[in-house]
């Protein structure tokens, strides 16, 4: 079964009634959705601690996906990053089987480059063995070489929407990793039942 979640554990007031009465937010969160995405990662470094912290409120078979931070994917556009990834890495650590994919969230700017990238993604490969997940923006990832790169390392695309590279059409097999970032309008549209249920049968099209 899909694991089923949103960006930070935030609680709207409108569905608070749904949700456990007692414990902290992320406790109350885990007592109804799997997963969550950590976003928080991409801007700032955070304790081992809060990690641990995390891990322990919610769950067995509850799954953090973890946005890697910024330094790697924007400011060093996905280069040099062995040294960068490593710490992140153990900074996570303590999310241990709790901690599920690690999200590389690409600017717009960033085209795919075979050769730059390789190296790259053997890079991330050393240090990670656990799901990997790319969401690109930039067309250039369209590419049937930058799929074939993707493929050779394991490395699981994005199905965003709205999607600027990779729509659902193009994927051949079930999407990993879905966001949905509101349509038409980002950050702003909400999604109906339907629409839900079509972007969940297209993860799981057996039932």
């Amino acid at each position: 079964m899909p694991i089923i979640g949103t960006a930070a554990w935030s609680i709207p007031k409108t569905v608070a009634d749904r949700f456990a009465q007692q414990g902290s937010g992320l406790t109350r969160y885990a007592s109804v959705l799997d997963g969550v995405e950590i976003n928080s990662t991409f801007y700032r470094r955070h304790k081992t601690s809060t990690f641990a912290r995390w891990a322990d409120s919610v769950p067995d078979g509850f799954r953090f996906s973890v946005n890697v931070p910024k330094q790697i994917t924007h400011v060093r556009a996905m280069k040099d990053i062995a040294e960068p990834l490593d710490t992140f890495l153990g900074d996570i650590a303590p999310l241990g089987e709790k901690r599920g994919p690690l999200l590389f969230q690409l600017p717009p700017s960033l085209g795919f480059d075979g050769d730059e990238l390789e190296s790259t993604f053997k890079a991330m490969r050393r240090a990670d063995k656990d799901q990997i997940v790319i969401e690109a923006r930039h067309g250039s990832w369209a590419a049937d070489e930058a799929l074939d790169l993707l493929k050779r390392y394991a490395i699981d695309r994005v199905l965003a929407d709205p999607s600027p590279v990779w729509p659902a059409e193009d994927f051949d097999t079930p999407p990993k990793y879905v966001r949905l970032h509101g349509n038409p309008k980002i950050y702003y549209s909400s999604y109906t039942e339907d629409e839900i249920k079509a972007f969940l049968d297209l993860l799981a099209p057996d039932g």
